[in-house]
């Protein structure tokens, strides 16, 4: 696709400042809720999101910084840890030795991508390309798009309150509309607008659908009709429920390593050892998704990341990253889907764009009012956000499929087996460890591959 902004293009900084503001916003709504999640699982304690999205600004930071700004992406939190990082806190153990089992394990789900970098710095990335080729990366990258429509179309259809009697119907209606509004507000911004409106088809949409949100609130507020509240105002509820002050400006993130702080005496073999289990296979799955990230980023940006700057920088920076992240935020991080969307669909690959969006993701996380207003933005609007996001993702892999020869057998079946299994939802667990849908459809793909002796033609790779 042509680009507006290449890798080493340096926006004008109030621009810049839009389009990381752009970039945020696409990816903290999943970045924060990885927290969130893992909070149920912690007895008397929580993680800390604002300190999750600290930890996803630093790490993207060692990602560029080892990728020697040369790889558009952000990193943020990985839901395929979500069942490691409950696993730090299962068995009774203290709150304390519970974060300080997050920060061990990120280091040996990190330890994992120094690993395989080292290998593939030593032997290449031609063996890669020919486990993996196109006819095995596209439709795996097209199924990571697919796979994510669910959550999409939830959201869509979810608001600020939930009634609880027939009326819900309503209340979805009205969630439904507010989310399609966002989504065409977002794609005729992105098709028809002129220069910097093109570029940020994200924030106009987003704001457009707020403000419609906003719109049957106030009307749900006057006439007593919750169906009508989208919006749900309680983030700022809370940040003003102990009176104004000092701390409704600022918010001091409650970093996962000061939450540690003093574990050490409490650890054993056996704990780090079921630490180890829990993200180590972890690890070996999400790389997977990490080549088939970076295949498509490279398809996009018409250049190969795998060879420049090479598969090994990209592990180190992402292990690196995850590392450094997880001490401040307590998630491993991973390449963001979102964040490669929002390169595609506004044409805007710039890497300073991305450290510009790093930093402020790090400022932001200090900045309570921000931090509020995000988490008030309605479902409903960033599930139609995210019908884009995650299309565009599907379509990038549809894309590299078209180079396959779909003519031959041997090639069909390998894509279609890979489009099932992953949009089937086949995933497969074994004691701890989830192999995802999006995993084992890849690992299947590869061994019919193989099986069937398909040869790579001149041209796909």
């Amino acid at each position: 696709m042509k680009l507006t902004y290449g890798i080493k293009d340096k926006p004008q900084f109030g621009q810049m400042i839009v389009f990381a503001i752009q970039q945020l916003l696409a990816i903290m709504a999943a970045t924060l809720v990885v927290p969130v999640i893992t909070s149920g699982s912690i007895d008397g304690g929580s993680m800390d999101p604002a300190a999750a999205l600290f930890g996803a600004g630093v790490g993207t930071l060692v990602y560029v910084l080892f990728t020697k700004a040369s790889s558009p992406v952000f990193l943020g939190s990985s839901f395929a840890f979500l069942g490691s990082m409950a696993a730090a806190f299962a068995g009774g153990v203290s709150m304390q030795l519970g974060f300080l089992g997050l920060i061990i394990g990120a280091v040996f789900a990190g330890l994992v991508y120094v690993v395989i970098a080292l290998l593939v710095k030593v032997a290449g990335v031609n063996w890669l390309n020919r486990l993996m080729p196109t006819v095995v990366i596209g439709p795996t990258v097209a199924i990571i798009g697919l796979s994510l429509a669910g959550n999409a179309i939830g959201d869509l259809q979810t608001g600020g309150v939930k009634a609880e009697d027939g009326s819900s119907v309503a209340a979805v209606l009205i969630c439904v509309l507010v989310g399609i509004v966002t989504l065409l507000i977002t794609t005729v911004c992105s098709t028809f607008g002129k220069k910097f409106i093109k570029l940020i088809p994200f924030i106009i949409g987003i704001l457009g659908g707020y403000a419609l949100a906003t719109v049957f609130t106030i009307i749900g507020n006057v006439a007593g009709i919750d169906q009508l509240k989208v919006v749900s105002y309680q983030s700022f509820a809370d940040l003003v429920s102990g009176g104004f002050g000092l701390h409704t400006l600022i918010h001091i993130p409650d970093f996962t390593f000061i939450k540690a702080f003093g574990a050490f005496g409490e650890l054993s073999a056996s704990y780090v050892g079921a630490i180890a289990i829990a993200y180590v296979p972890v690890a070996f799955v999400v790389f997977a998704e990490h080549v088939a990230d970076h295949k498509n980023i490279s398809s996009i940006i018409e250049k190969d990341l795998l060879e420049d700057p090479g598969l090994s920088r990209t592990l180190l920076g992402d292990g690196v990253g995850s590392m450094v992240g997880a001490f401040f935020g307590g998630c491993p991080n991973t390449t963001y889907g979102e964040s490669i969307a929002c390169v595609a669909i506004s044409g805007n690959a710039s890497v300073v764009t991305i450290i510009t969006t790093a930093v402020l993701a790090i400022l932001v996380s200090f900045v309570a009012p921000f931090v509020a207003f995000v988490n008030s933005i309605p479902s409903c609007v960033m599930g139609g956000v995210c019908i884009a996001l995650y299309g565009f993702i599907a379509v990038s892999g549809l894309k590299m499929v078209q180079k396959v020869d779909l003519e031959q057998n041997k090639n069909l079946f390998v894509v279609s087996t890979i489009l099932i299994c992953g949009i089937g939802g086949l995933s497969l667990n074994f004691g701890a460890l989830t192999v995802t849908s999006i995993a084992t459809a890849l690992i299947l793909g590869i061994i019919v591959n193989q099986i069937l002796g398909i040869k790579e033609k001149k041209g796909d790779k």
